[in-house]
């Protein structure tokens, strides 16, 4: 017989991503009682929760700047996995920015303040992750294969929220596929060779529907870019005009 901490504790390991096999191993507890600890202390939660897509009529999240930030994650390095019971949504952070994991955590508690997020350790990275079968109801954007293979397209009720804030989206698109770097040239002063620093944005992405929103939101709020292929295909935005680049530190800044 377990006590109820001993299975809480088991099933939050599972929660966080651990299959029944490991956490069996870890703990001792058999893969059976696992299972039906899963199907006795988990529903009576999920059906607890609400979904504001799912309402009649449907509403807007809550949180409408987190949720265009955790919707830039999403499209650059998120992903929706369907599971028994639930859906899974995690997005991939580099370990080297801390700040963005903590921002990344902090979006999704505002978009589903019912659910835990969790953060799984991988190779270089964070999976920030968490649990809800309403997942697919606020990313419709989910489906089989890469996104770069399918056609992405906002909803209208997601479009307005890029609308009223457009920052947070292309913030959440740089901080998943973008980066702010300093470009350097020289050039001869007075007979003398001196070097120029300047910053620069850029967005890479393989997916033509994806680089076309970022490009349109930039267009919303005034930042001038250019566009780089390999070959015909489009592939890489960049932002370096000064004015356009102090407007996307004000906004965006780099990751850290």
């Amino acid at each position: 017989m377990y006590d109820l901490d001993t299975r809480k504790r088991a099933l939050t390991l599972v929660a966080q991503g651990r299959s029944l096999n490991s956490v069996s191993k870890q703990t001792g507890i058999s893969r059976w009682c696992l299972r039906a600890w899963q199907q006795r202390l988990q529903p009576s939660r999920r059906c607890a929760t609400t979904c504001e897509r799912c309402s009649s009529p449907p509403r807007p999240p809550a949180d409408l700047a987190a949720y265009s930030y955790l919707l830039g994650l999403y499209l650059g390095d998120g992903c929706i996995s369907a599971l028994a019971r639930t859906h899974m949504l995690r997005v991939a952070c580099a370990d080297a920015w801390p700040g963005l994991i903590a921002a990344c955590e902090q979006a999704m508690r505002l978009v589903r303040p019912e659910n835990k997020v969790f953060r799984v350790q991988r190779v270089g990275c964070v999976n920030v992750t968490a649990y809800s079968n309403h997942w697919p109801c606020l990313f419709p954007q989910h489906g089989p294969g890469k996104k770069h293979e399918r056609h992405i397209a906002l909803e209208p009720w997601q479009q307005e929220i890029v609308d009223a804030y457009p920052w947070e989206l292309i913030r959440g698109l740089v901080h998943s596929d973008g980066c702010r770097i300093t470009n350097w040239t020289t050039r001869m002063v007075g007979g003398q060779r001196k070097r120029y620093e300047y910053p620069r944005y850029f967005f890479a992405n393989k997916s033509a529907d994806i680089l076309n929103l970022y490009c349109r939101t930039l267009d919303q709020v005034g930042v001038e870019w250019k566009v780089t292929r390999r070959g015909t295909v489009p592939y890489n935005i960049s932002v370096a005009r000064r004015a356009s680049v102090e407007l996307m530190d004000v906004h965006v800044g780099a990751k850290h």
